[in-house]
């Protein structure tokens, strides 16, 4: 009898045991691993034509087309286009814009006229 009532506390253990490693690994492993599937689930349906991608094998293009259908990416790589699955797109880079030169700068006319005004006023000071 001694030996039933030792064994039952062991198995009472073992199994807290084995439920605290499961909840551990869901909350190191799995939940992550999830948040991760629907964050790429997500770009992948913001996917446009025209958007610059860079391929799982470092391959950088800009989307020419989208097949919804068979699941495929047509690219442009400098007039190259090539078809890969839609999950061969590691990351989508985000457009740089390039904004144009503003007129208000100065030039270098402007930049020399003040500096022969200046030089013109220390020399008057200077008489």
């Amino acid at each position: 009898m001694l030996l039933a009532a030792a064994n039952g506390g062991f198995g009472m253990s073992t199994i807290v045991f084995f439920i605290l490693i499961f909840g551990l690994m869901y909350f190191m492993m799995i939940r992550p691993q999830r948040k991760q599937q629907q964050k790429r689930q997500e770009m992948m349906n913001q996917l446009n034509v025209g958007d610059e991608v860079v391929t799982i094998g470092r391959l950088h293009g800009v989307v020419d087309s989208i097949d919804n259908e068979a699941k495929t990416v047509t690219l442009d790589c400098d007039g190259i286009y090539l078809v890969f699955d839609r999950m061969a797109i590691m990351r989508v880079e985000k457009k740089q814009n390039v904004a144009p030169a503003s007129t208000t700068e100065p030039t270098n006319a402007d930049t020399t006229d003040t500096t022969d005004d200046e030089k013109s006023d220390s020399t008057t000071e200077e008489k």
